[in-house]
């Protein structure tokens, strides 16, 4: 009889390189939210995948950066610590990015782990590009391995997952084989909600934005979810409320369709917007908000 293996996999990268979108294709279903802004992801998330003999718990964190204020000082130190625990690290490339960059090259030296090379988006590169970048990305000799895959197409996600499963450390599980994730269903309703955000304003507002949810009750068929939105200006609660509140009404219903789908029942969404200035400084704002120090 076979025995169990389990371990983390550590998915690192710059902004927009398609961490959050590689996890959702490995997982089978959508788990992380994914936007085309840069920094969606604001946390370490845990993605885990259950076969008969393995479990792997897949990290995703946010994207790489030299961080402005608090707020990217906690998403960095989620990237290092998921650095120390990952037993396999996968630094993910865009096909356009030549250079790694002094931020990613800094924590590449603290890597003792395996290192994978993935290089993402090759969709949008002929085969002959495709292999003019894995030997450009060779001779940097970072590692021996370097996976061209497109995430979110699906390709080579498949055998990506199985070298990474054949990889994992002799382990019990670490979390009950029927989990997918190590976070609450409040903290995915919020993500779903900060996702619409996203994708539906523009310029500092999503990056203003934090979504809280206050209350989360479920009941046979209808789940009901109260959650503020915390902006830092008076003028940004304007523009994500929107005319006569059309703004955020649009929002809100968008977000209730993606928790339908999640939690395959009737959501009744209330959302209110509140001001709290300059949270994304505010050490006790921060803890509040979920963030480690």
């Amino acid at each position: 009889m076979s025995k169990h293996r389990a371990g983390y996999i550590s998915i690192i990268g710059k902004p927009n390189v398609g961490k959050s979108t590689l996890l959702n294709a490995m997982m089978g279903h959508k788990m992380a939210i994914t936007t085309p802004k840069a920094q969606t992801t604001r946390h370490r998330i845990f993605g885990i995948i259950n076969g008969d003999d393995y479990q792997m718990v897949l990290s995703d964190t946010p994207g790489i950066i030299d961080p402005a204020y608090k707020l990217q000082e906690s998403m960095m130190h989620y990237v290092d610590e998921s650095i120390v625990d990952g037993d396999v690290v996968l630094l993910i490339l865009e096909v356009g990015q030549r250079e790694l960059g002094e931020e990613v090259e800094k924590r590449l030296k603290r890597i003792k782990q395996p290192l994978i090379l993935i290089l993402n988006k090759i969709d949008q590169l002929e085969q002959a590009a495709v292999q003019s970048l894995i030997d450009h990305w060779k001779e940097k000799n970072i590692t021996d391995t370097i996976i061209p895959v497109s995430a979110l197409n699906k390709f080579n996600t498949t055998e990506l997952k199985n070298m990474l499963v054949s990889m994992l450390p002799e382990s019990p599980p670490y979390f009950d084989k029927d989990q997918y994730t190590d976070k609450s269903d409040r903290f995915l309703s919020s993500e779903i909600i900060r996702e619409k955000i996203f994708q539906r304003y523009k310029k500092e507002i999503p990056y203003s934005c934090q979504v809280v949810v206050n209350s989360f009750k479920e009941g046979d068929k209808l789940i009901k979810i109260q959650a503020d939105i915390m902006v830092e200006r008076d003028s940004q609660k304007g523009i994500v409320i929107g005319n006569k509140g059309v703004a955020l009404k649009n929002t809100g219903s968008a977000a209730r369709q993606d928790l339908e789908n999640l939690f395959k029942k009737q959501v009744y969404l209330e959302l209110f917007v509140k001001v709290k200035e300059n949270w994304r400084n505010d050490d006790k704002l921060l803890k509040e908000f979920g963030y480690e120090e």
